[in-house]
């Protein structure tokens, strides 16, 4: 017969009563709140998680966090609708500012990816069993932490020397996606094909407010896929999530007139970018400001964004060539600066003439290896981590005014980075087995081309070391 629980509570009390300073009390937990969870996708590697947390008390909830075990070689990558903490394999959800309140009858959800095959265990609600009920455990004579304590406090970011990865893959193909309507193909989020890991919607624009940031799908791409809503939209990314794919909004482009040059406007860039990452499911950001940027303040408004979203954070920067030429130069000084939470730096080899390389000793012309390992090397002897290099190149007719190249030169550029082989006259220094990968301009453009650089470039990076 189960005892009620005002029958439980004297029971503790006069424990308490008899042990005096000894012990304190149990864990609090909070009646009628409960959590459940589902897988709502698996696949080959890994698998999508959900939580649900319902209150089915008579009292509102303010405020909540779920903890879970994972087994050792399951590991957590994105995660939404909630910030997170973790020790060992003791992972922490809490609530975000706009579903800590819980009201009785109410739910509220987040969701995250995982590597692994292995399933959350040992799940607490607000420090309770996430069934409802408290802990069954006899009580210690200390209250028990509810981590297992560390040797040293875990620090609430990656150390510097982590590569904030996101759960991404070693080796990555990125391709940007057409929120507008050009002579490309126009597609639907969920037909990118499959060999895209990393898909950057193109873009986020800027609105009145100085560095704010606005997005919602073309109206005019909607008409050409004969209605495209941001419902569907918001569905599409997370069907890639149910794919194993990272989607990211990429702020700016060609045209982009977003401007982030002091405190206020760094601030209204990381409260807005965080609203739609929280409103469509992405997974981070990509800056593609062709128009210059202030280091400073973009810096600022990538912590502060971090700061809202977590480690999980994607940060990747698309630059021009021609910035990437000098460390003391806005763009290069930027990803320098926030080294320690940089994903990827995908530079437009094209587009661009002639540039002097690492060696500062000639000026390579643009569509050949040469000019892609000369310049890819400036970034990776001047400071920037190999997993944070990416090489940006355009798939195909009509993607690029110049320096178009066929997916075999990719190929052998990101041979000569990582292995030293299939270079050109030029050599770099060392090599870099660890170079990230591959973006291309476009999705879009290279579907509209038969695939040409997916289909190369892709199977390629599963064979780089």
């Amino acid at each position: 017969m189960k005892r009620s629980r005002s029958l439980v509570l004297s029971l503790v009390a006069a424990l308490a009563a008899t042990l005096g300073a000894a012990w304190v009390a149990l864990p609090a937990y909070a009646a009628g709140a409960t959590a459940s969870f589902v897988k709502t996708a698996e696949w080959g590697s890994g698998w999508e998680g959900k939580y649900t947390v319902t209150n089915g008390g008579s009292s509102t909830i303010n405020g909540w966090s779920l903890a879970f075990d994972l087994p050792s070689g399951t590991t957590l990558g994105s995660y939404w609708d909630a910030l997170l903490s973790s020790s060992g394999q003791r992972h922490t959800f809490t609530n975000r500012s706009w579903n800590g309140t819980i009201a009785p009858g109410a739910s509220v959800s987040f969701g995250f990816l995982a590597s692994g095959s292995g399933s959350p265990s040992g799940c607490q609600l607000n420090g309770a069993s996430c069934g409802g009920t408290p802990p069954t455990t006899p009580p210690p004579t200390t209250p028990p932490p509810t981590t297992p304590p560390p040797t040293t406090p875990p620090p609430t970011t990656p150390p510097p020397t982590d590569p904030p990865t996101g759960g991404l893959l070693k080796h990555l193909l990125t391709g940007y996606w057409h929120n507008f309507d050009n002579p490309a193909v126009e597609l639907r989020l969920r037909d990118v094909p499959a060999e895209y890991d990393l898909v950057a919607v193109a873009f986020a624009e800027a609105t009145a407010t100085p560095g704010a940031l606005t997005f919602g799908v073309d109206s005019g791409l909607a008409a050409s896929l004969g209605g495209y809503t941001d419902a569907d939209f918001t569905a599409d990314v997370r069907t890639l999530h149910s794919r194993g794919k990272r989607v990211i909004l990429s702020v700016g482009g060609e045209t982009g007139r977003v401007s982030v040059n002091n405190a206020a406007s760094a601030a209204a860039f990381a409260d807005t970018a965080a609203a739609l990452i929280a409103r469509y499911g992405f997974d981070g950001i990509d800056i593609d400001l062709e128009n210059g940027l202030n280091p400073t303040y973009m810096a600022q408004a990538l912590r502060a964004l971090r700061a809202k979203i977590g480690s999980g954070l994607i940060i990747a920067m698309a630059p021009q060539t021609i910035d990437m030429q000098n460390p003391a130069g806005g763009y290069f000084k930027l990803a320098l600066d926030i080294k320690d939470i940089l994903t990827v730096v995908n530079t437009q080899y094209y587009n661009s003439g002639a540039m002097l390389g690492c060696d500062q000793n000639a000026a390579y012309g643009q569509g050949t290896v040469n000019f892609i390992v000369a310049l890819a090397c400036i970034q990776l002897e001047a400071g920037l981590r190999p997993d944070q290099v990416g090489l940006g190149l355009p798939a195909g007719a009509g993607a690029a005014g110049g320096g178009i190249v066929a997916p075999s030169v990719v190929n052998a550029a990101l041979d000569c980075l990582a292995r030293g082989t299939n270079c050109g006259s030029f050599r770099p220094p060392r090599t870099y087995p660890g170079i990230r990968g591959a973006m291309t301009w476009s999705v879009n453009w290279d579907v509209s081309n038969g695939n040409g650089f997916a289909n190369t470039v892709g199977p390629h990076l599963d064979t780089l070391p």
